[in-house]
Formats: C-alpha cells, sequence, structure tokens
C-alpha cells in the first residue's frame, strides 16, 4: 500500500461508511482485562497499550522467562537484560528499515530533556553556533526557548497566527549553515501534524516523533536525528527513544551534561547509568505486536480509518462540532474539537466529558492551555473503540443541538 502525503492510499468513504456500520464489536477490543467494565482509553499520553502487550506483561512480571525473578530486578548488566536491548533494537530496524549508519538510544527525560540534548550536541556544528526551527505547536515552541538557552535559533517561517497550519515548504527560509532543521511532526496539544517530510538539503533534519513515530512508515535516511517518548504510541512512561546517524555525534558542548551526550551514551550503548530496564522491556513487546499485527503500513491504514471516522462525524454536524485545524494538517493521532462552535460552549463541552466517563472513555478533555475536547487516536486505540465514540458525539449532537 502506497503512502500519499504521509497517509494511507486506498482509504476512501466507502471504508469510512463501512466501518460506521459495522459499529462496535462486544469482546476483545477494550482495555479492561476482566471484562467487567471495560474503559475505552483516549488518553494522550501515557496512553493505551494493546491488552496482549498487557497480558504478556503480567505473565512475566514475576517470573520473566523462568529466570525467577522479574525485569524489574534484573541487572542492567547481565546478558540476559542485553537480550532484552538487543531484541529491541533488532525489532525496531526492522520496523523503520534502519539503515546501518544510524545508531539506537534508550534514554530518559523524555523528548523534553531532549530539547536541550539537541542543541548541547549539534550546534557546534555551525560555525555561527545556530539552529533553524519550525515551529506549529506547544511543543516546538518549547524546544525553541530551551535551544535559545545555547546558541542561535532562527525560527524559518513567518509567526503563525495560531497553530491551526502546518507552513508549505515554500513558506521556509531555511539557513544553509544552520547545524540543523528542528520540527515536531505531530503536535499532541494543538492536533496538528505533518503530511510531508520537509526538504531541508544538506541541513540535518532533526524530527520530535513523540506521537505519531510508527503510526506510518517513514524514510529514516531523510533524518539526522528522530526522537520519540515511548509513553504515547510505543510503550510505557520513562523510556526515550533516539534514532542518530551517526556522523553527527562528537560535537557536544563542553557544558553538556554527561548524560546527555549522545557520543558516550552510544559508546556505553545506553548504559552509561542504569537504564529504564522495565519501560525498555515493555517497548520491546511493543514493537512485536506491531510487527505481529501488520507492521507499519497495516498501523497507517487504522490510522487513517479512525481518525476519518471522528472528521466525518465533525464535518458532518452542521456546525455542532468544528475543529480548527485545515485541512492538510489535520493530525490522525489527537483530533482536537469544540462543541457548539469555533469558540466552544463550556457547558455543554463540559456535559460531554461527562457523558463519556459514563460511558467508560477516559482522556477526551483537551489539553488545559486550549481547552475543547481532544480524542488521542494512538496504534492500540481500536477502529471499534473509535466507532463507540462517533456514536456519543451523534448522539450528543441529537440531544444538544
Amino acid at each position: 500500500m502506497a503512502l500519499i502525503n504521509g497517509h494511507a492510499n486506498g482509504i476512501t468513504a466507502s471504508d469510512i461508511k463501512l466501518a460506521r456500520k459495522n459499529g462496535v464489536m462486544s469482546n476483545g477490543t477494550h482495555n479492561g482485562l476482566d471484562n467487567k467494565k471495560p474503559i475505552i482509553n483516549f488518553n494522550p499520553g501515557p496512553a493505551k497499550i494493546d491488552p496482549s502487550v498487557l497480558l504478556r506483561a503480567q505473565a512475566e512480571i514475576l517470573n520473566f522467562q523462568q529466570l525467577g525473578i522479574s525485569v524489574m530486578e534484573m541487572s542492567h548488566r547481565s546478558a540476559d537484560f542485553a537480550k532484552i536491548l538487543n531484541g529491541a533494537k533488532a525489532t525496531l530496524t526492522q520496523l523503520l528499515n534502519i539503515p546501518e549508519n544510524y545508531k539506537i538510544l534508550f534514554l530518559q527525560g523524555g523528548a523534553t530533556a531532549q530539547f536541550s540534548a539537541v542543541p548541547l550536541n549539534l550546534l557546534q556544528r555551525s560555525p555561527n553556533c545556530s539552529a533553524d526551527y519550525i515551529v506549529t505547536g506547544t511543543w516546538s515552541a518549547k524546544a525553541v526557548k530551551e535551544a535559545q538557552k545555547y546558541g542561535k535559533v532562527h525560527i524559518v517561517h513567518q509567526p503563525l497566527e495560531k497553530y491551526s497550519r502546518v507552513p508549505e515548504q515554500e513558506e521556509f527560509d531555511l539557513d544553509p549553515e544552520a547545524a540543523y532543521v528542528y520540527y515536531c511532526d505531530n503536535e499532541t496539544v494543538n492536533g496538528v501534524e505533518f503530511s510531508y517530510v520537509p526538504d531541508t538539503g544538506n541541513v540535518p533534519l532533526v524530527a520530535d516523533m513523540s506521537s505519531n513515530i510508527l503510526s506510518k512508515p517513514v524514510d529514516v535516511s531523510k533524518f539526522g536525528i528522530i526522537l520519540a517518548g515511548a509513553q504515547k504510541n510505543i510503550g510505557c512512561a520513562g523510556v526515550t527513544l533516539a534514532i542518530i546517524r551517526e556522523d553527527l555525534v562528537g560535537y557536544c558542548m563542553k557544558q553538556c551534561p554527561t548524560i546527555l551526550d549522545y557520543k558516550i551514551q552510544i559508546g556505553m550503548d545506553s548504559l552509561y547509568n542504569t537504564p529504564p530496564s522495565y519501560s525498555i522491556y515493555l517497548m520491546g513487546l511493543v514493537l512485536e505486536w506491531i510487527q505481529n499485527t501488520g507492521g507499519l503500513l497495516s498501523m497507517a491504514k487504522k490510522c487513517v480509518l479512525k481518525s476519518q471516522l471522528v472528521y466525518s462525524a465533525i464535518n458532518e454536524s452542521n456546525g455542532f462540532y468544528s475543529c480548527a485545524i485545515e485541512d492538510g494538517s489535520r493530525s490522525r493521532m489527537n483530533v482536537t474539537f469544540r462543541i457548539d462552535g469555533p469558540a466552544g460552549d463550556s457547558e455543554l463541552e463540559n456535559a460531554f466529558i461527562e457523558e463519556s466517563k459514563a460511558a467508560n472513555m477516559i482522556g477526551l478533555k483537551g489539553h488545559r492551555s486550549v481547552g475543547g475536547i481532544r480524542a488521542s487516536l494512538y496504534n492500540a486505540v481500536t477502529l471499534e473503540e473509535t466507532q463507540f465514540l462517533v456514536n456519543l458525539m451523534m448522539d450528543f449532537q441529537r440531544r444538544h443541538s
């Protein structure tokens, strides 16, 4: 299946109608392991993990592979943990087809720590100690503030009046001598996602993919660094993935904390200090689940179907629901919308949240900085669970219009 503009090709209106018609499956689609009171988890992160992964982790938590101990109790220097670490790397390499000249790190501090680590490791590659940034939402704006502590930051486009779109490539004023170009591929707070990979020429591209990594195929060779906190799409909180091209290593500033130095972390195979061992183990299980359920092409198709179910409900609501994000920039991962007009009606939105809770749905309240409603549709969220949300939206509209 080909990809067009970063989205799965072959998703038609009939696919969406069929998904709606099929409605909701009653078993095996929720996160409640006992099926007594299944919870539908739309949390933005930490987010849903597929029940099969959790059941396997549950089975192994006290006695991992008959070793008599938990992974939590295992020495990170042991041969047994080395198998876990190397297994996760191998599966990730297969899923993303990572070239040999890239290194994989499992770090701590979330993508937020990498807001500092990236400039501290890369800025000195530029003669002017400068970097280019694309700012499309909350997280890329925070990355700018951190980078400004260590060097010059150039925002490559005109300031956006609001975070409702991704600038076009032709809007960028790129510096050919910049150390790197940084962007956030999917903004979880604002619901904005890139449908293309920016062309930065010979300047390395650094991408924060915390909330959409492994939701679609990616050509890793187009990037200098890919960063991702695990807790949204590929595991639990505690571990941050970094995929780094080898030629970008070795430019670290003197003031860089040792723990953020990519050269040292690569040399120590992510074991400079005690790593988030259990989080790495769980990430490995999630990577195997993705691999065994069709890989990235399957994930991409389902992500498009899920998001289009919700966007179709918004578009067909005659203005009762509204999404401020422009077509072509709408996130497949985080669908943001308001109720009863673009500014939203707080009373109606609070009522919607309460009704969603009564229907065992969690995580639908928008980020505190923007308000409204946000449905996070990460890989582990099923099409059937998404249909539950759409059914609630339609029923709520019928009763409150």
